[in-house]
């Protein structure tokens, strides 16, 4: 993914709360990120039940960032990690905004460490990175970057860490036009063809059409096979199948909430070759 060394950054998409002493953990309902669904897998319940239910109190100590000192152009992206995930940020809004006109509304994305207060109730870091649409708002440990590898698997790189905000932007445009409520109104969840596997099997198909129109954004110059090759590989390795194989050394397909390795490519690759959210129906039919 080669950069755009004068793409001018905006930071305010950001809140990056690292540091900050967070409430304690509440459990009720709410969303899950694109790997908690590992303890809804290995532990028996609905991914729901793995944030909070409600707005927590944030009883945290405040911090000051230094992002947007550090970040102002691609040039700092490509030397710096935090940069280079608010330069993602900003392509894939960008993206969005274009792409929706006046139907989009800009979604924040807030770092944290440890546990964070949120919109959806309080959650830890071990839900992974997810998005609460009660605050329109992507939330991520940047840690998981690397559990990526070292836990899933994953050959990483920056096309991978991509690939995941993508994604969990992916679920903000479902929260835009509906479609989070009708899945949350229609109670599937878990089981090969359900409509949570079809929600975020279209979020890794939206995460491919901007993958496609990235270069559009002028944030970025470039994407090569390569980087759609980590963006691959990093689908498969949170795939319920291969989780739960590892996790488990057994497959349960009713159990399932985000869909096969090998269905989280399809859906991911059928959105890169079109580049045109239409193709991301994955609501009819089998999956």
């Amino acid at each position: 993914m080669d950069l755009n060394d004068d793409a001018r950054l905006d930071t305010s998409q950001i809140s990056d709360q690292r540091g900050r002493r967070g409430p304690g953990l509440a459990l009720g309902g709410g969303g899950l990120g694109i790997v908690g669904v590992i303890l809804a897998l290995v532990l028996g319940v609905s991914p729901s039940d793995l944030t909070g239910g409600g707005s927590a109190s944030d009883s945290g100590t405040a911090v000051t960032s230094d992002l947007a000192q550090r970040c102002k152009t691609g040039a700092d992206a490509r030397r710096d990690e935090d940069c280079q995930i608010v330069l993602v940020v900003n392509s894939v809004q960008s993206y969005w905004s274009t792409k929706l006109g006046d139907r989009y509304t800009a979604s924040q994305t807030q770092f944290f460490t440890g546990q964070t207060s949120t919109g959806c109730g309080a959650a830890t870091s071990d839900v992974g990175p997810f998005y609460c649409p009660a605050d329109a708002t992507v939330y991520l440990d940047l840690g998981f970057f690397r559990d990526l590898r070292t836990k899933f698997g994953a050959q990483g790189g920056p096309f991978a860490e991509a690939y995941v905000v993508a994604h969990e932007y992916g679920h903000h445009i479902q929260d835009l036009l509906g479609i989070s409520d009708r899945v949350q109104r229609s109670g599937d969840r878990t089981g090969p063809q359900s409509a949570s596997v079809r929600l975020e099997l279209q979020a890794d198909c939206y995460a491919g059409t901007w993958a496609h129109n990235a270069v559009s954004t002028r944030f970025i110059t470039s994407i090569s096979q390569t980087d759609i090759n980590e963006g691959l590989d990093a689908a498969s390795a949170v795939g319920d199948d291969r989780i739960q194989k590892e996790f488990q050394g057994r497959v349960n397909t009713e159990s399932w909430t985000h869909g096969s390795s090998a269905q989280r490519q399809k859906w991911f690759s059928t959105g890169y070759r079109s580049g045109n959210p239409a193709s991301c129906d994955t609501f009819s039919g089998s999956i």
